[in-house]
């Protein structure tokens, strides 16, 4: 019956006082690659049992002492996938709902026909094909999946210095916004994914304006109102570009709601306050900053006094009070490290 099962090895454990059962495993698995461990008490066996390395598990109630299953319990809960299988003398010699709670697949009497282990063993090997077979695909689809988005993490950083290289404005202008941003995160106490995503989002926050004409993004003279409305539609240009990789779900907010206002007068949508999402709300602040106290095609950069009065003065309207703060904070305390950053990029 198991002479197609040829493709693997299986370990099995024996736990029995005598050694019946295993001298019918090896009869009934004569075609199988396989290995026996033999054990003569549980207590002794549960390391090798919570190691993962064994695939079968048989044992005879009689060592499952006086009822007591928190040690069959524990192997199950280290083991998840063993196959446990218990040899008993009648249905009324053990709790048979404690042993399904458990999570045994399989139990039966000592006193059955050689057939019956013979196809309690051949289901349990079937079942670790299974296994295996399952875990082995979704090795290759997570692998082949880390590859994709591996390339589509190259495509998405292509994109951006393409924006980049455009405009000498844009040039570094991504990276300084996301090492800012994460100096605000770092002093407010985020957590590392937090910061993790402030840096990513920080970086691709205007992927989108690759999107955008290139007669209105380095137009040099004031934009009509109608050019103005295309520049504004680079949230949503860029939050469709990453949509197509899960690797960027959590940056998205922050390229989709970077320019909301906490008064409610931004774009694309007009969240105010609490409904735009407190990594957008901090990435917006490093935003401006950069914008002000960069040269511009029609300004020089802004002096740093009339950058922090700027910010200060727009609290609760254009700015998140406590982000602003907080990094009108480190202006004020720590301004060696903007400066640090500003010579990077």
């Amino acid at each position: 019956m198991l002479n197609s099962l040829l493709n693997d090895n299986y370990t099995i454990m024996v736990i029995e006082n005598s050694n019946s059962i295993s001298n019918k495993l090896n009869n009934i698995l004569k075609f199988t690659k396989y290995d026996i461990i033999k054990s003569s008490n549980l207590s002794s066996s549960l390391i090798t049992l919570k190691s993962g390395k064994i695939d079968i598990l048989i044992i005879d109630s009689s060592n499952i002492e006086n009822n007591n299953f928190d040690e069959l319990k524990s192997i199950r809960n280290n083991n998840e996938d063993l196959y446990i299988i218990v040899l008993i003398d009648d249905e009324k010699s053990i709790n048979i709902k404690t042993l399904q709670d458990i999570g045994v697949q399989g139990y039966f009497s000592k006193n059955d026909k050689l057939n019956q282990l013979q196809l309690f063993t051949q289901t349990a090997i079937n079942y670790i094909d299974q296994i295996r077979t399952i875990k082995n695909i979704n090795e290759e689809l997570l692998e082949s999946k880390k590859q994709i988005e591996s390339a589509y993490l190259e495509s998405i950083e292509i994109l951006r210095q393409t924006v980049e290289a455009k405009d000498n404005y844009t040039r570094g202008h991504s990276d300084r916004v996301a090492s800012y941003s994460v100096l605000i995160g770092q002093r407010l106490g985020l957590s590392s994914d937090d910061i993790r995503t402030l840096r990513v989002g920080g970086m691709f926050h205007d992927i989108g304006k690759i999107g955008i004409p290139d007669s209105i993004l380095l137009k040099t003279d004031k934009l009509t109102d109608e050019e103005y409305n295309e520049i504004k539609k680079h949230p949503i240009i860029g939050k469709n570009i990453l949509s197509n990789a899960v690797i960027f779900k959590n940056i998205i907010p922050i390229v989709l709601y970077h320019h909301e206002r906490y008064d409610g007068k931004g774009y694309p949508y007009g969240l105010s306050d609490k409904d735009i999402p407190f990594l957008a709300r901090i990435v917006s602040v490093a935003d401006a900053f950069d914008a002000m106290t960069t040269k511009r095609s029609y300004r020089p950069e802004l002096k740093l006094d009339y950058v922090k009065n700027e910010i200060k003065s727009k609290m609760g309207t254009q700015f998140d009070p406590i982000v602003a703060t907080t990094f009108l904070d480190i202006l004020n305390s720590e301004y060696n490290l903007i400066s640090e950053i500003q010579k990077s990029y």
